[in-house]
């Protein structure tokens, strides 16, 4: 299968090395006027878990690395950095030749990932890691908070699909656009926007708005005109009276047997209440095969009574909460130095100090196949369990074998969250994974801090 639709990321062309903040790019020429060329490994991770949340999908980072390999500064980015008048002619004439020539580790997306474990590292020459700081962030987390959300939702859905309606109350177009490769990755079942859910080759699903049904002067005629250019379509049955609209499309299909509907949608109302009577309505009639959808206003613990207390829900479009991933929006994460010209560096400060050296992490299983924790140790350790971390670029070039179409991150990503244990699949769980520190590590920390005490 062909892998072109992996690499689009972006929705429109764009160029966005200076996207970026200053303070990266005025430390950059520092690094630069001062022949400070050496290399230099950063981590990019979270030191706890957002509220509401017990697992984390890694996503994003191969999306990130395609568009470093890509990364330019433009004459016209040029000139705009002339004009702040605060950066020497060589030193942009540097910018201008810009390619990056390092290494990125990369935890596979759609790995589950836990507090201190770095979702990539990355290994280049300091100047040109620390320009990438916000670019790396700004991807990582916008796909690892929508996947972790997406997520979520189809924990609690037991099965039962789940369509993504979130674009429009989106932050931004690009967000949307990405979000839903997020989503696919997480198991989301299909996408309202159709540009995503073709490229990510995912279902495009649609039914249709109020606006339809409320523009023609009888709901009937609507259903009526809408069944008749979509057959197995899905109606929207609630814009006056929810009941009776499910008898007089009962008495339609009875008089017309030509005339198909695969689904209604209930967008308002008491859900628990009007599924069982639609259903009960249906079935009654003999039309057992016509699902009942439901949207407006769901998330996981919406969702998640639904399902415990049996109502005859057949799909979820979920909009708001999924979109904005709305009960937990950000993550915290930190693109902390690690390693600089051969030697270990970390940040000391009160509730944030950081692990210093560049690392690996091994997923333990037990012996039936379930993950039973993890161990953060130093990269050339050799520790029991699978190691996560793999190169993804390589002297600034993309390694083939670690870039994977779309649909095996999916498989991958449905297989890794099935082994976690059960628990903590539960989303409203307060059992934490352990993540252990190799021994290793605390020695190479407690030498690094002594290091430090004795430079001062």
């Amino acid at each position: 299968m062909s892998t072109l639709n992996d690499k689009r990321t972006l929705l429109p062309p764009q160029e966005p090395a200076l996207m970026v903040d200053l303070y990266e790019l005025a430390m950059a020429q520092a690094y630069w006027k001062t022949d400070m060329n050496e290399q230099a490994t950063f981590s990019l991770f979270f030191r706890n878990l957002p509220d509401h949340r017990n697992i984390i999908l890694a996503c994003g980072q191969q999306t990130l690395c395609q568009l470093i390999t890509e990364l330019r500064f433009t004459r016209e980015q040029i000139r705009t950095l002339e004009r702040l008048g605060m950066f020497e002619q060589k030193f942009l004439d540097w910018l201008a030749n810009f390619r990056f020539s390092g290494d990125i580790w990369t935890l596979p997306e759609g790995t589950p990932v836990f507090p201190q474990e770095p979702l990539l590292e990355m290994q280049a020459p300091v100047a040109e890691a620390q320009i990438l700081e916000s670019l790396a962030m700004n991807y990582v987390h916008l796909e690892t908070v929508i996947a972790s959300k997406a997520l979520r939702l189809v924990l609690v859905a037991d099965g039962k699909p789940i369509v993504d309606f979130g674009m429009r109350r989106m932050h931004g177009l690009d967000a949307a656009y990405r979000g839903t490769r997020a989503y696919r990755i997480a198991g989301i079942a299909g996408t309202s926007n159709v540009q995503a859910g073709v490229d990510f080759e995912m279902p495009v699903r649609g039914t249709m708005a109020h606006s339809f049904i409320q523009a023609h002067d009888n709901e009937m005629d609507a259903f009526k005109a809408y069944a008749s250019l979509y057959p197995e379509t899905v109606l929207l049955v609630d814009t006056y009276d929810t009941i009776a609209a499910v008898k007089k499309i009962i008495a339609w299909l009875k008089a017309s047997p030509n005339i198909s509907i695969g689904a209604i949608r209930l967008d308002s109302g008491d859900m628990a209440e009007l599924a069982r009577a639609c259903r009960k309505l249906f079935d009654a009639a003999g039309y057992t095969k016509i699902r009942i959808l439901a949207s407006s206003g769901l998330d996981e613990y919406s969702i998640q009574k639904l399902v415990r207390d049996n109502v005859p829900i057949d799909g979820f479009g979920v909009g708001t909460a999924i979109g904005s991933a709305k009960d937990s929006p950000s993550l915290e994460l930190a693109y902390k130095l690690t390693e600089y010209a051969g030697k270990p560096r970390m940040k000391n400060s009160p509730g944030k100090q950081s692990w210093p050296a560049p690392k690996q992490v091994f997923r333990q299983s037990g012996s039936d196949g379930r993950y039973t924790g993890d161990m953060l140790a130093g990269r050339n350790e050799r520790q029991e369990g699978e190691p996560l971390l793999i190169p993804t670029l390589r002297n600034g070039e993309l390694v083939d074998s670690a870039i994977r179409p779309l649909a095996d991150i999916c498989a991958y990503s449905r297989d890794a969250v099935a082994r976690m244990p059960h628990e903590l699949r539960a989303i409203d769980s307060d059992v934490e994974y352990p993540v252990t520190i190799s021994d290793e590590l605390k020695t190479i920390q407690k030498q690094t801090l002594e290091a430090i005490v004795a430079a001062e």
